[in-house]
């Protein structure tokens, strides 16, 4: 009878081999995360969506395409705005047509914020302008180091300091 392998994970890198990584991944993290690199890239990504759909919008339309229907006070805690400043985008992407308010089954009292079929779509649009932007970049990487990027990235995110509960 052979003994089942052992499922031990592969060591990992030394202390010494990481030293100095951490304070390089932080500071391009602060680059990535600047609120001027976040306005451009919405702005690239809603280029011709609309009037109502812009740098200021799309977070809104992004975070409800993410968790699904929200209040304004949930959705203004998830993309780091006050409940005033999504009402008001929420008022502009309801006016086009992007998004509803619904009375929240739980409580009749309060109202939730959700995509319209046409917001749905519109969220595609950008997903996919988003998704060919990063594969235009890694186009231009050895095959196999972006493969590592994009596997260390989704890891990093999963076990590392942004990990939310």
């Amino acid at each position: 009878m052979n003994p089942t392998p052992s499922r031990e994970p592969a060591p990992g890198p030394t202390p010494e081999a990481v030293t100095g990584l951490g304070e390089t991944v932080a500071d391009a993290l602060a680059t990535l995360l600047r609120r001027p690199a976040r306005a451009a890239l919405h702005r690239r990504l809603t280029e011709g969506m609309g009037e109502a759909v812009d740098e200021a919008t799309y977070p809104v339309l992004s975070a409800l395409a993410r968790t699904g229907a929200r209040s304004a006070a949930d959705l203004a805690a998830e993309i780091g705005l006050d409940r005033s400043g999504v009402s008001r985008r929420a008022t502009r992407l309801e006016n086009a047509g992007l998004l509803r308010r619904e009375s929240d089954p739980t409580d009749q009292r309060a109202t939730l914020l959700t995509l319209s079929e046409d917001g749905e779509q519109a969220v595609a649009v950008m997903r996919r302008r988003l998704s060919d932007s990063i594969e235009q970049t890694l186009a231009g990487w050895p095959a196999e180091q972006a493969r590592i990027f994009a596997h260390g990235l989704t890891r990093f995110i999963e076990q590392g300091p942004f990990n939310t509960p």
